[in-house]
């Protein structure tokens, strides 16, 4: 299995995988992830890496019908601006190809930012570290094990 799904099962998270063949045409991994799982997109999370001014690395977990909000991001990370880190940097630092980078299981933890509708949820759905793969899990089970917040991070 992959170091997310590792991690959950290490964790003891209340969490279950769930398994789609992946379309490498997809516009968008998430909107495909809820396409075939038959999940409202409001349940499936996208990760996304953004870099502050100073270079530090942290993650944006957001729901994949929304784009993410710079300005809001960088106050909840106390940065001055971010924008979107290289994708090799990404995938070297998170051991992930892009459209497969889970919030859990990264080779180096990174400060993450969960958006706030997550809090309202009994479950949601995140990568499982490679495309065609998702975690179901509790998302305050998802913050603690991350150490993240909740904030709002979308336009």
């Amino acid at each position: 299995m992959t170091p997310a799904v590792n991690l959950a099962k290490k964790l003891k998270l209340d969490y279950q995988v769930h398994e789609y063949h992946h379309d490498a045409n997809a516009e968008s991994y998430g909107l495909e992830a809820a396409d075939k799982l038959g999940l409202p997109p409001e349940q499936v999370f996208k990760t996304l890496v953004v870099a502050t001014e100073s270079d530090k690395l942290a993650v944006a977990v957001l729901p994949v019908s929304h784009t993410l909000n710079f300005k809001k991001m960088a106050k909840a990370l106390g940065a001055k601006k971010v924008q979107m880190a290289d994708p090799k940097v990404v995938e070297r630092t998170t051991g992930y190809v892009l459209g497969g980078v889970s919030p859990l299981g990264q080779k180096k933890r990174l400060p993450t930012i969960l958006h706030n509708s997550a809090e309202s949820l009994s479950v949601m759905h995140v990568s499982g570290g490679r495309r065609g793969l998702e975690i179901e899990l509790p998302p305050v089970q998802l913050a603690g094990a991350l150490s993240a917040k909740f904030a709002d991070i979308i336009d």
